[in-house]
């Protein structure tokens, strides 16, 4: 396949759990619900595609498959999985799962930091508290913390939907959330890290779609970001949306709309599996394919990462074979778009050195 020899930049991932795990701890972490469990797609997968590559026969049980995890070790496995991606540059965030010092040894891979807002932002009121005095301190941290880090993430998606109000400037007050939900605040502060995106050169980055069940999904439909995306259309800002899915021809639209809009399908693939194909092509329908980025979202289990390149070339390298048999496509466009998703279009949006 056209797909098999690129290495990747995984624009949007997590660290990995820096502990063995027992069954139940792993189940729980190979689901987006309440509880995961071996007995779905993806436990599938985990025991077909992961197994050989921790020296195991392809279908073994559960049970095999664990004992033997627990006896290389939770970080044997994870350098083993990591390196069988191609992944050759990580863009963490660092707000959920650990930070770039974890990850970084476990990998011979580039590993930067992508700063969630939400977090930040926190963190500064629980030192701060509610004065006058936050909003200052809240974008002088952000600030600073743009300055090493690759890009910006927010969670808004979570905390109140994608239709946040368009804020300038910051709300009379603000109250010491441990997490932050109050929409006005939200929308200001989005509105803050898009200022220091554009200012810096730095994507900002928005989960959309399917997550947890912290999430309402009808409320992360990247639709909800058209007016933000109007009002930032100029501005120098890259607007990253992440994920995507059941909504991935809505981010494709807004791909197709908005010069400074790119997306990925990175949640998706480890769960839609041999289905990756269907959902790239589906995005690519309308998607420029310049503005497509590979991404796993691996969190917590190193197979997640590894599952997402796994079925992401598989699925990519499928869909251009087919394309190629049908003439829809030349051999030499093949490959500009297979390594434009892995690796080239993350290169041309991202900085490639620190800002200062």
């Amino acid at each position: 396949m056209l797909t098999d020899g690129l290495t990747l930049t995984d624009h949007h991932c997590h660290g990995v759990v820096p502990h063995d795990v027992d069954r139940a701890g792993f189940e729980q972490l190979l689901g987006e619900g309440a509880t995961g469990s071996f007995d779905s797609a993806i436990g599938l997968a985990v025991r077909r595609w992961c197994a050989p590559a921790l020296d195991l026969p392809p279908h073994v049980g559960a049970d095999a498959y664990l004992a033997h995890r627990a006896e290389l070790g939770w970080r044997e496995v994870a350098v083993r999985l990591l390196a069988a991606t191609g992944t050759t540059s990580w863009f963490i965030d660092t707000g959920f799962g650990g930070g770039t010092a974890e990850f970084s040894p476990l990998t011979e891979g580039e590993v930067r930091e992508v700063v969630r807002l939400e977090q930040v932002a926190e963190q500064v009121i629980a030192e701060v508290g509610a004065g006058r005095a936050v909003f200052d301190e809240i974008e002088a941290r952000l600030r600073d913390r743009a300055r090493q880090a690759v890009g910006l993430k927010s969670i808004v998606a979570y905390r109140c939907g994608l239709d946040f109000p368009l804020r300038d400037r910051p709300p009379k007050a603000v109250f010491p959330e441990h997490r932050l939900t109050d929409p006005d605040l939200l929308g200001w502060l989005v509105g803050l890290g898009a200022r220091i995106g554009a200012e810096f050169g730095l994507p900002l980055q928005f989960h959309t779609g399917f997550g947890d069940i912290d999430l309402r999904l009808h409320r992360a439909d990247p639709l909800l970001l058209t007016d933000f995306l109007r009002k930032t259309a100029n501005t120098g800002l890259t607007v990253m949306l992440l994920h995507c899915w059941p909504f991935h021809r809505n981010a494709a639209y807004l791909a197709h709309a908005f010069g400074h809009v790119r997306m990925d399908i990175g949640l998706t693939v480890p769960y839609v599996g041999h289905r990756a194909q269907a959902v790239l092509a589906e995005a690519l329908e309308l998607a420029p394919f310049r503005s497509l980025c590979y991404s796993s979202d691996g969190y917590g289990l190193p197979e997640l990462h590894f599952l997402g390149a796994f079925w992401w070339r598989r699925g990519l390298g499928r869909l251009l074979d087919e394309w190629l048999a049908e003439d829809l496509i030349t051999t030499a466009d093949a490959e500009r778009l297979a390594a434009g998703i892995a690796h080239i279009n993350a290169e041309d949006a991202y900085p490639s050195t620190p800002a200062r």
